[in-house]
């Protein structure tokens, strides 16, 4: 009998493949980076079949290094970066236009007229969501609107529109199948999160033919069969979810109350608030967190658009450093008698301040500020932002003070990091001894499905530790810390 779970975890800016088995342990991984386009300032574009290339490349590799066959796969999952765009043709299988990632700002300004006359209550109401570029509704009406025909061939159903997820879907059954599951659909600021269906007031408003949308399924069940041409062999697919819900699943965050955050390019905080869609009163996202058997569990999160992506700026933009992992050496030696404070606002602040036309800035810059302060503060940023949310959330669902929070993503690797958030938190930080929990998240939906993996309660049994940072901040620094940060921010933002 197959024993193992083939997970496609499709990033933002590379994608991973990872084989696991049935105790959840990860026996084999392939990963690919691949471009960011940049068309304009504020637009960021995938090649769709880099996507699609890179996620067969990996998985393939993933299952040569593992010496699997596709007979030895009982299921594949699928998790994926969210809000990110894509149309494509239904009988070819080729999107029409490159896709339009979450961070993209193109439609920043109709968002802002959503906001001006009073729409954005009703997509809250809804969706959970606010109105802003970041999710997919806008993006899609923009490609309706600016690829030519696009509109009509939709009309026709001739297109298919989904994220990711259901793009990959699409092309590993040859187009059988269109859909999604209801953690994506949850991301299209189009779908109404506690009745479950496509909301057609926002198609409406957003002049969206329903014939362009996928079906949404639960996020552990049948997703038709990958073809055989792929892995040798058909291997079933039975789980999808977006990347931070995936991540909140592989955390093993199933009790309402409990918290992940994940680093990667940004950084995305989640807390299981159970069967209840708690209304967020300091701009926080209320979503599906998973649907399994057709129940929803809800979250309220928050997202920071900018994280890794700072650590990737000094690297790749100013060439600061050779290696991300130099900048926790790097901010360990800065001068702690310069206090400098970056405000990572690139593509504009996400949660809870949501300012789209916020852009970065560097404060407290003196003659004597070196690339060791530059490095602290982009390291110093991560956990600043992430207090914004923990602090939203304390007030929106009664979080309690010292809840610990499960971490995972790229920049956890970096103790220095993670002893500031604890720090910064005032909270216990673990970090699990399987870091690539998105991947784990994805693998574990599709073998619940498969019967690979236990129910939830013993799954999270299978849950380790590998280390927790413990905050040793005297509480009069991290006030003070917290107080310079909220002063850029508002200077950042011209309040």
């Amino acid at each position: 009998m197959a024993g193992h779970v083939l997970a496609l975890d499709q990033g933002t800016t590379s994608t991973r493949a990872m084989v696991f088995a049935a105790d959840a342990r990860p026996v084999a991984a392939a990963q690919r980076e691949f471009p960011q386009h940049y068309p304009r300032p504020g637009w960021v574009e995938h090649s769709a079949e880099d996507l699609w290339l890179t996620t067969l490349t990996t998985a393939r590799l993933a299952l040569e290094e593992a010496g699997l066959e596709a007979r030895d796969i009982a299921a594949i999952g699928i998790a994926n970066q969210r809000e990110t765009t894509l149309l494509w043709d239904r009988e070819s299988g080729h999107a029409v236009h490159n896709a339009i990632v979450w961070q993209d700002r193109r439609t920043a300004a109709h968002c802002a007229e959503l906001r001006a006359d009073g729409t954005e209550a009703l997509l809250t109401e809804r969706t959970g969501l606010l109105a802003d570029s970041y999710f997919s509704a806008t993006k899609l009406a923009w490609l309706l609107d600016n690829v030519p025909g696009a509109r009509a061939a939709a009309q026709a159903g001739r297109l298919a529109f989904g994220t990711v997820d259901s793009f990959l879907l699409s092309r590993l059954t040859d187009g059988a199948l269109h859909a999604t599951d209801a953690t994506n659909a949850s991301r299209t600021m189009l779908y109404d999160i506690r009745r479950g269906d496509w909301d057609d007031d926002l198609l409406r408003l957003f002049r969206i033919p329903r014939a362009v949308l996928p079906e949404v399924r639960d996020s552990a069940g049948p997703f038709g069969v990958a073809a055989a041409r792929y892995f040798g062999g058909p291997v079933a697919v039975c789980g999808m979810a977006g990347d931070q819900q995936a991540a909140l699943t592989g955390q093993a965050c199933f009790q309402p109350g409990m918290v992940k955050s994940t680093y990667g390019t940004g950084c995305f905080m989640l807390l299981n608030t159970g069967a209840q869609a708690v209304a967020s009163r300091h701009r926080l996202l209320t979503t599906v967190a998973c649907q399994i058997g057709g129940r929803r569990t809800y979250a309220l999160e928050g997202a920071i658009f900018v994280a890794g992506a700072a650590v990737q700026w000094l690297r790749d933009g100013l060439g600061l450093v050779a290696e991300a992992a130099e900048t926790g050496a790097l901010a360990a030696a800065a001068d702690p008698e310069q206090p400098v404070v970056l405000v990572p606002a690139f593509v504009g602040l996400g949660a809870p301040h949501w300012d789209s036309e916020a852009r970065g800035a560097l404060y407290g810059l003196t003659r004597g500020t070196t690339r060791r302060e530059l490095a602290r503060a982009a390291l110093e940023s991560v956990g600043y932002q992430t207090r914004d949310l923990l602090e939203a959330m304390r007030a929106d669902a009664g979080l309690a003070e010292g809840t610990v929070i499960r971490v995972d993503g790229g920049m956890t690797a970096s103790d220095w990091s993670m002893q500031f958030l604890a720090d910064m938190l005032g909270a216990p930080v673990d970090r699990p001894r399987v870091a690539e929990t998105t991947a784990l998240g994805a693998a574990y939906l599709a073998g619940l499905e498969a019967g690979v993996f236990p129910e939830p309660e013993a799954f999270a049994a299978l849950w380790a530790l590998d280390r927790r940072f413990a905050p040793a901040m005297a509480e009069e620094r991290r006030a003070m810390l917290y107080a310079r940060w909220q002063t850029a921010v508002r200077r950042t933002c011209g309040r």
